[in-house]
């Protein structure tokens, strides 16, 4: 089988996130979740993402899954994302995707020059109470705390400025007693006229991922909580991890469109 490593929600290669992405044969279900897991461990980025096409006629193109190296996990947005970019970019399947996963029926349509576009179900956010511990954890104060809803698992933390988003170090050992998956950390953009309307960044330690470089999954939340404190249904997000990436948002109701690019950087044979 071919194996490909494709960078999502970037224009230029060693930015963005690194997703694996296979394809595999025409199948009625997917190969023995050991064996999923183990080369999800093998490529070792935060998400591999698996896909096999699926007969005409039903609800869905391709089924989806996708796998940390320690685990698998209900929604992704960047390997779906980077497996959008693999199907257009060897011909598998052109314009409108739509993908049978855990989560549903996902949605992605690649335009002729190359931006991608996923429909993706918008987090139910719930306000809950800051939990104890986590603003040591963290090493900075939230000002609120709100659950993401089960597709995510995730507690969305909000930061009084952008300086205190990029200037976390968390003790992740700490921080993954606080929530069922990870923490979003998230704050108004400083100065909009950056091309972004919010910044964040994400600690998945219980996943085996202690920062995701662009997540995907995480903008399903951030989509509605920015929309409401702006008053825009369409912003710019920058996730501003190491590797950075900007990822536009368009929130549609109980649907998020997550929009971006990608490209393909390493493309070998997986012969195990």
């Amino acid at each position: 089988m071919r194996i490909r490593i494709v960078d999502a929600f970037t224009d230029r290669p060693f930015a963005g996130n690194p997703a694996g992405v296979l394809l595999l044969d025409a199948s009625t279900s997917f190969p023995d979740d050991a064996w999923l897991q183990n080369v999800a461990l093998e490529v070792n980025h935060a998400e591999t993402a698996f896909a096999h096409p699926l007969p005409e006629g039903g609800e869905a193109d391709w089924a989806l899954r996708w796998f940390t190296p320690a685990a698998e996990v209900a929604m992704c947005g960047h390997a779906t994302l980077a497996t959008a970019h693999v199907l257009a970019t060897t011909g598998a399947a052109r314009g409108t995707v739509r993908f049978a996963t855990r989560s549903g029926v996902l949605i992605a349509t690649t335009l002729d020059d190359g931006s991608i576009t996923l429909d993706f179900p918008t987090a139910p956010l719930t306000e809950v109470e800051i939990p104890p511990g986590l603003a040591d954890a963290l090493g900075a104060e939230p000002l609120t705390a709100l659950d993401t809803g089960p597709n995510i698992g995730d507690l969305l933390v909000e930061l009084s400025d952008e300086k205190k988003v990029l200037a976390l170090t968390p003790d992740l050992v700490s921080l993954g007693r606080c929530s069922e998956r990870g923490i979003i950390a998230t704050a108004p953009a400083e100065d909009p006229s950056r091309g972004y309307d919010f910044v964040s960044r994400c600690f998945f330690p219980n996943i085996g991922i202690d920062e995701d470089p662009v997540t995907g999954s995480a903008h399903t939340a951030l989509a509605p909580f920015w929309s409401g404190r702006l008053g825009r249904t369409r912003l710019t997000g920058l996730q501003a991890s190491s590797r950075s990436g900007r990822v536009r948002t368009e929130l549609r109701g109980d649907r998020t469109l997550i929009s971006g690019r990608a490209v393909t950087v390493i493309e070998g044979d997986l012969l195990a």
